[in-house]
């Protein structure tokens, strides 16, 4: 029972954090920049073990590294030339964050690559 109590104490700030920031977007905003004032608190950073890597891609007309700043990410790398994002190791509560922030195109979580030795 204390893991669970644990968790869920972790989680009541990313929940508070997630509300202000759709309650951000409801509002007419014009950038992600915009978006980023209206916000109170950055999202709680997770423990390491409740992380996992993601790649985020924005509009070509938003800053990146500004929108891993509003939830609280430290990004990997920023990406600005095939893609436009960042990558990062995210918890469940940033990643729910970005699905509301205006300008973020997607949130896809990066996997491994492997490749196939055909039978011969």
């Amino acid at each position: 029972m204390r893991i669970l109590l644990s968790r869920a104490g972790r989680a009541l700030p990313v929940v508070a954090a997630a509300a202000a920031l759709a309650a951000a977007t409801a509002l007419p905003v014009a950038t992600a920049t915009a978006a980023a004032a209206a916000v109170a608190a950055p999202v709680a950073r997770a423990a390491v073990g409740d992380e996992a890597p993601y790649i985020v891609t924005v509009h070509q007309d938003v800053d990146p590294a500004a929108v891993a700043r509003m939830v609280g990410a430290s990004p990997d790398y920023v990406y600005r030339t095939a893609l436009h994002g960042f990558s990062a190791r995210l918890s469940p509560g940033q990643v729910a964050a970005l699905h509301v922030i205006p300008g973020v195109e997607s949130v896809q979580e990066d996997g491994g690559v492997s490749s196939f030795e055909t039978a011969g």
